[in-house]
């Protein structure tokens, strides 16, 4: 079994030769090894791209608006997640953000699951009705793991979910009405074993 490392390096010198700069292809590294360390097939898709980057030109978007609809070609994925990651502080105000035509979805995602990270909320992406859900970059949750990625995404959808507790304030409550049964009521000893207590006051 290959270990992150070298899935990170091999994927970083394989990119430099596929044509992309070193910058450039050490971010693809640090993807591809986050999609493996989800059991994601990141290796297996990146060849494939690259094997159509050979014969195909995707198209690069410099400025990510609400809607993004290239002019005649797919969306790079690498390009598409660099310019994700460096315009997440502005994007993030946005309700939903809509492309089309996405080539290789999958190697979008762990782009999308550092800006996770970045801006501390949840990030859920959508591509031909199958939905995906990014988590401050400690894990990649989708019901469809076990099934075949696309190789090409006709329209996605990214939405910024804002950070909220997953229960009812009345299940708080009574959560922690009951955590005061361990309090320790205060008393006089406690008091004078407390730090500070005992010292001399020079002033």
């Amino acid at each position: 079994m290959k270990s992150l490392s070298e899935i990170e390096i091999t994927a970083k010198r394989a990119s430099k030769a596929a044509g992309f700069s070193w910058g450039i292809s050490e971010e693809i590294g640090k993807c591809i090894r986050l999609l493996e360390l989800f059991s994601l097939p990141g290796i297996k898709h990146l060849n494939s791209y690259y094997k159509d980057k050979k014969k195909k030109i995707f198209e690069n978007l410099s400025l990510v608006k609400e809607k993004n609809l290239p002019y005649s070609k797919h969306y790079c994925p690498v390009l598409l997640g660099i310019s994700f990651l460096d315009q997440i502080r502005t994007i993030e105000s946005y309700k939903k953000i809509h492309f089309s035509s996405i080539a290789y979805p999958i190697l979008f995602l762990p782009f999308l699951s550092r800006c996770s990270e970045i801006i501390g909320k949840k990030i859920q992406i959508e591509f031909d009705q199958k939905k995906i859900l990014l988590n401050l970059n400690v894990n990649i949750y989708t019901s469809f793991i076990d099934k075949e990625f696309p190789k090409y995404a006709n329209n996605t959808e990214i939405r910024f979910i804002e950070n909220k507790d997953n229960f009812t304030d009345e299940e708080w409550n009574s959560l922690y009405k009951l955590s005061e049964n361990t309090f320790v009521e205060e008393t006089d000893s406690l008091k004078e074993g407390a730090a500070g207590a005992g010292l001399t006051d020079n002033d």
